[in-house]
């Protein structure tokens, strides 16, 4: 080893690979991370796709954890640039019928959304979400089994939490809420992931999005998701960490059972005095960047039969003007869900569960430039939007990529006639073209492998390395395919990298 040798080199500068360089460099350790791609971020990166003067997110759009997350917090992004913008209401699911669930951050506009059946119930679940947020953010998102941060939530607050973690969203849905409008808010929002209405243990996914979205919201950053990725870079430079781009790592190089240094395409070395933090998939670390000798056989199967998550069909448009939604809550709304009911969601789940493309595709839509109007030329707007699919089809996906996008277009105008009339041009991107723009985002999928409760904690990514370290001392793993998964709140990364920290004391 060299003086000039990193203490730590990060592979992968996405939101977790950032954020836990920003905490070593913190720590005084001197960092350097390394990019495959040609510019930082990931998933949290916005380019013009479209028109010009049409900015889109590539990836992740919507971030509830951006002013909660006890990882970022710290890092203080809005200091380093970072600005947050709001629409008035975060989370709208109409349907065709003409009823609207809506969730706002203010909880009596999204009582009256829910009327006078529902309403009292919502009041009493953001009541109790205020009460408890913080700690139960830190109980959520800290190292498992976080015991500290559970005993701070509290027994009652876990025996009420462990009530909707018993349940399936439909089950959760039908219990609490007496309207179908309600009872589709929570399963829609689980199908960010891809957990159904009916999977047993499967309310939990929903409920927290639910909770998230009435109070830190589905905020856009100001100027695109590269924002969130433009302050993480500062937070990591002032402190004299360094990222260089198009830098492909192809191998992690390990010497007497330790992880010592990186091995680039082109062949060249760099060395890690201390320890390597991969933000990469799970199944790409122990698979393809180690050598089959240092990885225990049963790890080796493991990933193999690795659980992926849905895959992901997005498209992006520019539009003349605003969408013309039926409903005036989802023409406020930050992000529209499109799901009718239970049934029409679970019917949605299973198709794509069978390799099929859905009849009547589930959506996600975000409307960033009703917050944020530097995305788009004045009058105009952007639109953003995506739907879960196989990630592999029959024929792939160049033969139906065109075919699907008009059904996604066509569900959209269900809901907001002369939707189509006001498209100027659109992109559209299979689960193959987002593994090429992120090659964490195996065959589409968004979330770090399944969200399925049987993947989660002790069992993210494999037991018993759920604590981000692996079988090779010196190699912890910071992506997504950790606990807590997918979403930007930069836990994954922070976590690794105290764990580091504690093991170089």
């Amino acid at each position: 080893m060299h003086s000039r040798d990193p203490d730590a080199i990060v592979v992968g500068a996405g939101p977790n690979g950032l954020t836990a360089a920003a905490y070593l460099a913190r720590a005084g350790l001197s960092v350097l991370v390394l990019e495959a791609e040609q510019e930082p971020g990931g998933a949290v990166r916005t380019r013009e796709v479209t028109l010009p003067g049409f900015r889109h997110d590539l990836g992740a759009a919507f971030f509830p954890f951006g002013q909660t997350s006890p990882a970022l917090l710290p890092l203080d992004l809005p200091g380093a640039g970072l600005v947050w913008r709001h629409a008035p209401i975060d989370s709208a699911h109409p349907a065709p019928d003409g009823t609207c669930a809506s969730i706002a951050r203010d909880v009596e506009a999204t009582a009256r959304s829910l009327g006078e059946d529902d309403g009292p119930t919502w009041r009493r679940i953001a009541g109790w979400h205020a009460r408890t947020r913080e700690r139960m953010l830190d109980a959520l998102l800290s190292t498992p089994p976080a015991l500290g941060a559970m005993l701070r939530f509290g027994p009652l607050n876990l025996l009420r939490l462990a009530q909707v973690v018993l349940s399936s969203g439909r089950g959760f849905a039908t219990r609490t809420f007496r309207t179908e409008a309600a009872r589709r808010v929570v399963p829609g929002l689980a199908l960010h992931t891809d957990v159904g209405p009916e999977d047993p243990c499967g309310a939990i996914v929903g409920f927290m999005l639910t909770l998230l979205a009435s109070s830190g919201g589905f905020a856009v950053p100001e100027g695109g998701a590269g924002a969130i990725t433009r302050a993480l870079l500062r937070r990591v430079e002032e402190r004299g960490g360094g990222v260089r781009c198009g830098a492909r790592v192809e191998q992690i190089l390990v010497r007497e059972g330790r992880a010592v240094a990186v091995r680039l395409a082109g062949g060249e070395e760099i060395r890690a005095r201390r320890a390597i933090v991969a933000d990469v998939a799970a199944p790409t670390l122990y698979l393809r960047l180690l050598e089959a000798a240092v990885v225990p056989a049963r790890i080796q199967r493991a990933m193999r039969r690795f659980r992926r998550g849905f895959g992901t069909f997005k498209m992006d448009w520019a539009l003349d003007g605003p969408v013309p939604w039926s409903h005036e809550d989802a023409a406020r709304a930050a992000v529209v869900h499109a799901g009718d009911s239970l049934d029409d969601l679970a019917e949605f789940t299973r198709q794509v569960r069978a390799g099929a493309l859905p009849d009547h595709p589930y959506l996600v839509i975000g409307q960033q430039s009703l917050a944020d109007p530097t995305r788009a030329p004045a009058g105009r707007h952007t639109l953003w939007a995506y739907s879960r699919v196989p990630s592999s089809i029959d024929g792939g996906w160049a033969a139906s990529r065109e075919r699907f996008a008009d059904r996604v277009e066509a569900r959209i105008e269900e809901l907001a006639p002369g939707f189509r009339r006001r498209i100027l041009a659109r992109a559209i991107w299979s689960p193959d073209d987002l593994e090429a723009m992120d090659a964490n985002l195996l065959g589409g999928d968004l979330g770090g492998g399944s969200a399925d409760i049987r993947h989660q904690l002790f069992f993210r990514p494999v037991f018993p390395y759920f604590r981000y370290r692996t079988p090779v001392r010196g190699l912890y793993l910071g992506s997504s395919y950790a606990h807590p998964g997918a979403g930007v709140h930069g836990a994954c990364g922070r976590n690794a990298a105290l764990a580091v920290l504690e093991d170089e004391g």
